[in-house]
């Protein structure tokens, strides 16, 4: 039963890595394809005067289709079965070995619906004109791709900037560090400590488990309440926001936040373990920062 419901998560997980895909590139597929259809129909690449004007028509726009379709399966299917991969190295690799792939297919189903299709004539002047037009959807793809990683790190380094002068801002305001005290649900408990040293506090059964800085390294306390009682106690502190329905973080030790559309995680000061962020919370924490 347990590997059945791993099993519907990971499917679950990988249709919506699809989806995400399909919603932020189907624009610019769509345009290449037309923009490639255009081309052959206007610059007449191929021998197709055999063929009657309207079957014409039909066919280039059949070769659109050819690249439309190479590009979903290539970007879409492919990409959206394999799991997240945030190594910016691999991930140029990919994008290269994804635009190879593209070119191929693409070339090969252009000659063979050329042939079988369109009943033309292989000579190496058709081939070469395929194999030089079908280079066109991975180039413009790989250009893409590169503008919307500098967009990434463009962003990555603003929310850093962000980070610094809010420390740096806290540095120079000398702001206060009083003790907070947190109670444990039937308040026969306390764990005392000061309000800034607080790194996340995360659900853990019946228990809720306090991540806090002493001496430069975490630490952590098991307090037994509830994560939603913890929130209210922490209330009249704004920098405490919840990530996840799991977790609450302090946003003044966030020291990296990371991912793409469909998967976010933080950093926290003196921790080297990634905290998920939901889709719900994430545009908060941003703002936050």
């Amino acid at each position: 039963m347990i590997i059945g419901n791993h099993e519907n998560s990971v499917v679950k997980e990988k249709l919506n890595n699809m989806l995400c895909l399909l919603n932020k590139q189907l624009g610019l597929f769509l345009s290449i394809s037309f923009g490639l259809f255009l081309f052959v129909y206007i610059f007449k690449p191929f021998p197709l005067d055999h063929i009657s004007f309207d079957n014409r028509k039909l066919f280039v726009f059949g070769l659109g289709i050819i690249a439309l379709a190479v590009m979903l399966l290539v970007r879409i299917v492919f990409l959206g079965l394999k799991r997240n991969n945030t190594d910016n190295t691999k991930t140029t690799l990919s994008s290269y070995l994804n635009g190879f792939i593209i070119w191929l297919l693409s070339s090969i189903a252009f000659i063979l619906c050329l042939s079988f299709v369109g009943s033309v004539h292989l000579s190496s002047y058709v081939v070469f004109n395929a194999v030089i037009i079908c280079l066109f959807p991975p180039l413009i793809l790989n250009f893409h791709d590169r503008i919307d990683e500098l967009k990434r790190q463009i962003e990555s380094l603003i929310l850093e900037s962000k980070i610094m002068q809010k420390k740096t801002e806290e540095n120079e305001e000398g702001s206060s560090n009083p003790n907070i005290d947190l109670f444990s649900e039937n308040r026969s408990e306390k764990f005392t400590l000061p309000v800034q040293d607080i790194l996340f506090i995360r659900s853990a059964d019946n228990y809720t488990e306090i991540n806090y800085l002493n001496g430069g390294h975490r630490k952590k306390t098991l307090l037994r309440n509830t994560l939603r009682d913890i929130e209210l106690q922490l209330k009249p502190y704004p920098y405490f926001i919840r990530c996840h329905r799991m977790c609450i973080i302090n946003t003044n030790h966030i020291e990296k936040l990371a991912g793409n559309c469909n998967h976010h995680t933080l950093m926290m000061k003196g921790s080297d373990k990634e905290i998920s962020v939901s889709r719900q919370h994430f545009l908060k924490i941003k703002e936050a920062i």
